[in-house]
């Protein structure tokens, strides 16, 4: 797909562009990022192009050698352990603001979330459980009422999109995820913030373990 030249935001499109590549691990570690390929890839000029990967670069997605041009380095397992171990705290504090905090509009966009997964589930529907898992996430991040925490957790859980997506090849994750959703789900609707923390908390190092069972 070539980008439009006429948008106001060049640079803007290419970096969305190369950093949505990255994290879905269309490109891969290791990969060359030559201004001049990707300036004929992307139908822009190099301008946006060097400004793009300079923001990958501060963002630690890229490296960019002098002399040498930039290649790519995405997510490796101990930014995954590193990440993990950092939602494992937030996400749990997210869940125990949602259960004092949610509206019942809430719990049942919470509730319908868990639902259409575990519907999916018995359809082997990867592509929509792995949507809803967003979603359910998503849902919560917004119930604990704090701006900084979702966008802080929306950006976390955005990184690891590639490393999400194989791990629900994993037999029985999808069963076991759908599981820890339904009591973080009764946990937050029953306004039991400790209950909803731990839980939250362990469903994450689970999705951890089991990401690291694939890599």
């Amino acid at each position: 797909m070539i980008i439009d030249a006429k948008s106001p935001s060049l640079e803007e499109m290419v970096y969305s562009r190369l950093e949505e590549e990255i994290l879905t691990g269309e490109l891969s570690t290791g990969d060359s990022l030559g201004e001049i390929s990707l300036s004929q890839r992307l139908g822009v000029s190099r301008t946006p192009i060097r400004g793009a990967l300079h923001r990958l670069a501060e963002e630690g997605l890229v490296e960019i050698v002098p002399n040498k041009g930039a290649k790519v380095l995405g997510i490796n397992v101990e930014d995954l352990i590193d990440i993990y171990k950092i939602r494992e705290k937030l996400e749990g504090l997210a869940s125990a603001l949602a259960a004092k905090r949610i509206s019942d509009g809430e719990i049942e966009e919470l509730t319908e979330a868990v639902d259409l997964a575990e519907f999916y589930i018995n359809r082997k529907d990867t592509e929509h459980i792995k949507e809803l898992d967003t979603v359910f996430h998503s849902i919560i991040y917004k119930a604990s009422g704090s701006r900084f925490l979702e966008r802080t957790l929306s950006e976390l859980h955005r990184k690891i999109k590639a490393y999400r997506k194989r791990s629900l090849t994993v037999p029985g994750r999808l069963e076991k995820s759908a599981a820890e959703h339904r009591e973080i789900l009764e946990a937050i609707k029953a306004h039991d913030s400790d209950k909803a923390d731990a839980l939250t908390s362990k469903h994450v190092m689970c999705a951890l373990e089991n990401m690291i069972s694939i890599n």
